[in-house]
């Protein structure tokens, strides 16, 4: 509990760090945007100064200094205007820009915003404006938070995954060591079982009861025989799909509610499929008794099998409450479920067993609220 508690704080104080290293560069950032600007701004007041010394100037004139403070100005595009916004020069903008009259005065009234003009007084009566944009590197600046809150975003998101990704392996090694400890567990009393099993036979016990009953501990073997391939690659074999899946419904529909109609259709001649036929089964069985718990043990189920070009389908339909359409996908997500009691791994379990195991598909074609659901699975054909 106390490394738990330990573990969140430290989560926390991780974040909450993180946090306030970003408002820092933010802030550091704004602050070097404002003074690249205000320098910025001294330039150009520099120019318009040098400027207007030039248009000034006589015989007496020192006009060396001026020249090379306006020669000196090669980043910061300027726009010179008179008093009616009449452009009368401009300097350091792109030619296509500059040759173009439409396209320079578009570029005027973009840069207007930019920047508080600079007013040149050549005389009493006389006076020009200097409209100036950003230099490339103040642009660059600018969008430099922008780019930087994309990076933490992105980087954020990959941590996220990392740790999502890294909860689920510890998920899937806990519930597959669980698997193989029950499968240990059920062992000892199955082997038990089967010897009192022999014990009835000797006694002349009615055949019908025997038979019964090794067909129940054939069961248990077999689901003891599915949690130990939990977390193990399993064997595949090359078996007739319709016939295991046919043996699989048969044995369901002897044991649950005879309110439930069966109907299973499927071709007349064998269809080969590289499956662990344990796994199949209980893929079978979850998508079967979720079906039937779906209608509350009562209504008709459909198990449809139709073969394709290289592919072989498998649809279970029933008439039960359906599921909404924003339900298709999350169905099929650990500890999802429509019921009061369960832990939501029965479909869970059967996707993976489906996509991972054997490398087929399985997905919701169709439901309709209180109408039914159809599920699919498609693998591919030997």
């Amino acid at each position: 509990m106390q490394f738990s508690e330990r573990r969140n704080l430290t989560r926390w104080f991780i974040i909450v760090a993180s946090f306030f290293i970003v408002i820092l560069i933010l802030w550091n950032t704004y602050n070097f945007f404002q003074i690249f600007k205000n320098e910025e701004r001294a330039k150009m007041e520099f120019w318009a100064s040098a400027q207007k010394t030039l248009a000034n100037a006589n015989e007496f004139t020192d006009i060396e200094l001026p020249f090379q403070i306006i020669q000196n100005n090669t980043t910061i595009p300027m726009i010179v205007t008179d008093s009616k916004d009449s452009i009368i020069s401009h300097n350091n903008i792109e030619d296509a820009i500059a040759n173009d009259t439409a396209a320079l005065k578009k570029y005027f009234n973009s840069i207007k915003n930019d920047n508080q003009p600079i007013k040149m007084q050549l005389s009493e009566k006389s006076y020009q404006l200097v409209y100036y944009g950003n230099s490339p590197l103040l642009n660059k600046l600018k969008y430099y938070p922008v780019a930087l809150l994309l990076i933490i975003i992105l980087f954020g998101a990959v941590v996220y995954n990392f740790y999502r990704a890294t909860k689920m392996a510890t998920q899937n090694k806990l519930w597959a060591g669980m698997a193989k400890e029950t499968a240990h567990q059920i062992g000892t009393p199955l082997s038990s079982l089967i010897g009192w099993l022999e014990i009835l036979k000797l006694d002349n016990v009615e055949e019908s009861t025997i038979v019964e009953i090794e067909k129940d501990i054939t069961r248990l073997q077999t689901i003891t025989d599915r949690f130990s391939k939990i977390g193990s690659e399993p064997v595949l074999e090359k078996r007739d799909i319709i016939e295991d899946t046919k043996n699989t419904v048969d044995y369901l529909q002897t044991r649950v509610s005879q309110q439930v109609n069966f109907y299973f259709k499927a071709p007349q001649h064998p269809v080969f499929v590289e499956i662990n036929p344990a796994l199949h089964s209980w893929t079978i069985e979850n998508l079967v008794k979720n079906a039937i718990d779906a209608m509350k043990g009562k209504g008709s189920l459909n198990i449809v099998i139709s073969e394709l070009e290289d592919m072989v389908k498998i649809s279970i339909s029933d008439t039960g409450k359906g599921i909404p359409k924003n339900q298709f996908t999350k169905v099929f997500e650990p500890g999802f479920t429509t019921k009061k009691r369960g832990w939501g791994l029965g479909l869970s379990l059967t996707k993976r067993i489906v996509q991972e195991y054997h490398k087929g598909k399985i997905k919701v074609v169709h439901s309709e609220i209180g109408k039914g659901t159809t599920m699919q699975i498609s693998y591919k054909t030997t």
